[in-house]
């Protein structure tokens, strides 16, 4: 895994980590086992943290490579990972569950009990970083 640093000298990894850790319970679990996954599939992934601010001060983890692959968001009764071009990858799993309307983006709300299918999140995953990779050489 790639790593970058944010201009204070935190690294977006440590800030994920904060953030994994404040969730705390299944949404901290949750989004650390994403990550794990994100991480296995794509082991030349860039983490990075986007949309600091002062209501959510340790932003939102995103997964880069050639481009946003996806983000990890947090909810009351949600992690949410959103795929940045999910309408146009395959999805024979039907992982995506959430954000369906849209041209660009799809997501997958992960919900307290879900169990993550890694295998087909994997394989979702790959693809978005292959797209990317097409993208940025096309």
């Amino acid at each position: 895994m790639v790593k970058s640093t944010s201009n204070n000298g935190t690294s977006p990894s440590q800030l994920i980590d904060a953030k994994i850790e404040k969730l705390g319970g299944w949404r901290g679990e949750t989004l650390a086992a994403i990550r794990k996954i994100i991480q296995q599939a794509c082991p030349d992934v860039v983490e990075t943290v986007k949309w600091r601010k002062p209501s959510n001060p340790l932003g939102v983890p995103v997964w880069e490579r050639d481009g946003i692959i996806c983000t990890g968001e947090s909810y009351k009764s949600a992690v949410k990972m959103t795929f940045a071009h999910g309408a146009k990858l395959k999805d024979p799993a039907k992982l995506f569950n959430a954000s369906l309307d849209g041209n660009v983006r799809r997501a997958i709300d992960f919900h307290e009990g879900d169990t993550i299918d890694a295998k087909a999140l994997k394989a979702l995953i790959r693809e978005a970083a292959a797209f990317n990779t097409s993208k940025a050489k096309g």
